[in-house]
């Protein structure tokens, strides 16, 4: 993308997606890494974001004291760092712009800045002082705009959510604060901090009740419970004031060099530290499922409700795994047009290309799939691939017949001719004419390639010959009777032990039929199992990552001498580790319920010579 775009658009208070961006996520199937910046308007955002892209213009700065940004503008650029990752660069109109004068539109920006996130970026000018703290009142309204479970999207109460705020801490992104214009020293109480000693002591809680020690600690309880993984920056003015209206023109050599100091330690630690995007189960995000999450939460909003964390995964969950199951059967169908232009081939040949391709579109499904967790997709799939595959195993039978047909009638209309002349109705004439079947049926079983009907198509036209083959075998006056008793019983045995070959080759057709089916299934069942353990593993990290998180905050407060605060800790983080009880048993939660359920699934969905028997392949 060589400029940003706006993704959502602001108009008349009311928050629309702009189609050309999304359409641009949607072509987009790298995983994503996405960095929001939200503050006050005017206070700088812009120019950090064009410094993370690389690009000295990009997003609007502006000089004047009207805001440029108007909803959330993006920009996706090759992230610097992780391979095959995009960096999705989201700019976010200014908080508190006197033009607009609604709070509430402020509180929706704020909160998809932070659903889309794998970074939020807060910046403020001056310092971190108690006004810098309200300016985040949007972070105490998070409760009552953001739902992560689908059962508590309808109510209001944070209580709602078993674990409390540490379900949050799970799916919210990290929290950066970026200072801008700071022109103090970095001390306390006589000593030097760092900076994020700084913005620790700035979140301090103070002790005591009262209504103004309690609205002096809701901003920063919410901050430190929502965003336990925080980080500061301190910037010092990048220029003189005379030169600040010019900045997005100005020379990077032009700048402070304590400046572009911090502003390139910034820059490290943001391609270094944010993480790929994950949503509700630990599922990385593509640039397409940031599309649809982006469509999801905005018509949310848009419709008066509460976004929810679970519901957006779900919906997004039935579009990516419905076109999951369209890549897997088009990888399929792709993967088998070489084996079909070869038609007739034999079975060995059809079966190994079948096993190869849909390994392949079975790849390709997990690799877009998610969130599957009856497998009701992968059956889709597995019957989707099953027809499919009956009807080529029907198409390379009826090309096989055809060819074989055809060669039959060329090899015989040399002995047709013969019987128009009269040939073999002399005495004797039917010893050559064995001589001349037998030598007919030699050339017909050299000929290579005939496919998987070679047998049966040589019964049927036996069968066919056998009424002509008598004929010639009674006008034959050289021979005697007990002579011609004998001829036809050998005959019986000829017709009975081509009829046995041809039932031998369909069954041999037949097991390699199911062979393939059992082998296809425990293919996919394999690849589900690797994918659902892969799944619990990124859950349970995300788990103990918030776990961690709630700890050390809880530690925090009894070293702060917050007791009963702690306490209350306590608890949220015993509910919260009775609430993330599914992945702990890891494996044995797949085998003993999930598998089964998907293995009979596949059972009953995967068996693709049922198929052919209801087109009546095996009954001919």
């Amino acid at each position: 993308m060589d400029s940003p775009m706006c993704l959502v658009e602001n108009a008349d208070g009311e928050l629309h997606v702009v189609p050309g961006a999304i359409k641009y996520l949607m072509g987009l199937n790298q995983k994503v890494v996405v960095v929001s910046v939200v503050g006050l308007y005017r206070t700088g955002k812009s120019y950090l974001m064009n410094k993370l892209a690389g690009k000295r213009k990009g997003f609007a700065l502006g000089a004047t004291i009207q805001s440029k940004t108007k909803g959330i503008w993006m920009w996706c650029v090759p992230h610097p760092e992780k391979r095959d990752h995009t960096l999705v660069l989201l700019d976010t109109e200014g908080l508190g712009d006197v033009e607009k004068g609604d709070s509430k539109n402020d509180a929706w920006i704020f909160s998809l800045a932070i659903l889309l996130s794998s970074t939020l970026v807060y910046n403020s000018r001056g310092t971190i002082d108690n006004q810098a703290v309200e300016n985040l009142q949007y972070v105490s309204e998070l409760t009552e705009r953001i739902k992560v479970n689908s059962s508590s999207a309808a109510s209001s109460s944070h209580d709602d959510e078993e674990g409390g705020d540490a379900q949050f801490v799970q799916f919210f992104p990290n929290f950066v604060w970026a200072i801008r214009d700071f022109t103090l020293l970095l001390e306390i109480d006589g000593r030097n901090v760092t900076e994020d000693e700084y913005l620790e002591h700035s979140l301090e809680l103070r002790k005591g009740g009262g209504k103004k020690n309690l609205m002096y600690n809701l901003p920063r309880e919410c901050i430190r419970n929502y965003f336990p993984s925080r980080k500061c920056f301190v910037f010092p003015t990048p220029t003189t004031p005379a030169n600040m209206p010019h900045l997005d023109s100005m020379d990077e050599a032009g700048l402070c060099g304590s400046f572009r100091k911090v502003a390139d330690t910034f820059c490290c630690f943001i391609f270094q530290e944010s993480r790929t995007k994950t949503v509700k189960g630990g599922h990385n995000v593509t640039g397409r499922m940031l599309g649809h999450l982006v469509n999801t939460y905005v018509e949310t909003i848009a419709k008066g409700s509460v976004p929810c964390l679970e519901n957006a995964v779900l919906a997004m969950a039935q579009i990516e795994n419905q076109a999951a199951v369209d890549e897997g059967q088009v990888v399929y169908q792709r993967g088998m047009e070489e084996v079909k232009a070869l038609f007739p081939v034999d079975m060995g040949q059809i079966s190994a290309h079948h096993l190869r391709s849909d390994h392949q579109a079975t790849q390709a499904f997990m690799k877009r799939s998610f969130k599957d967790e009856n497998g009701d997709f992968l059956k889709a799939l597995a019957v989707a691939i099953a027809k499919h595959y009956a009807d080529l195993l029907i198409q390379n039978e009826d090309a096989s017949e055809k060819k074989c047909a055809a060669l039959l009638e060329k090899l015989s209309a040399p002995m047709a001719q013969k019987i128009k002349e009269g040939i073999y109705t002399t005495p004797g004439g039917y010893e050559l004419y064995c001589n001349h079947h037998d030598n007919m049926v030699a050339q017909y079983r050299a000929e290579p390639d005939k496919g998987v009907g070679a047998e049966e198509i040589l019964e049927q036209f036996l069968r066919e010959k056998s009424l002509e083959k008598n004929s010639i075998l009674q006008a034959d006056k050289k021979l005697t009777e007990n002579e011609k008793r004998i001829y036809e019983e050998k005959e019986r045995s000829a017709v009975l032990e081509q009829e046995k070959k041809a039932a031998e080759e369909k069954r041999l057709e037949m097991e390699r039929t199911m062979e393939d089916d059992r082998r296809s299934k425990d293919e996919k069942l394999k690849q589900m199992e690797e994918k659902m353990k892969e799944e619990m593993k990124q859950q349970e990290r995300d788990f103990h990552r918030a776990l961690e998180c709630k700890v050390q905050e809880q530690k925090d407060l009894l070293e702060k001498g917050h007791k009963e605060k702690a306490d209350l800790m306590r608890q949220e983080i015993e509910e919260f580790k009775k609430s993330n009880t599914p992945g702990k048993d890891g494996g044995g939660f797949l085998e003993s319920t999930v598998m089964p359920v998907l293995r009979f699934g596949l059972d009953a969905a995967n068996t693709f010579f049922q198929y052919k028997l209801m087109r009546g392949a095996f009954m001919k």
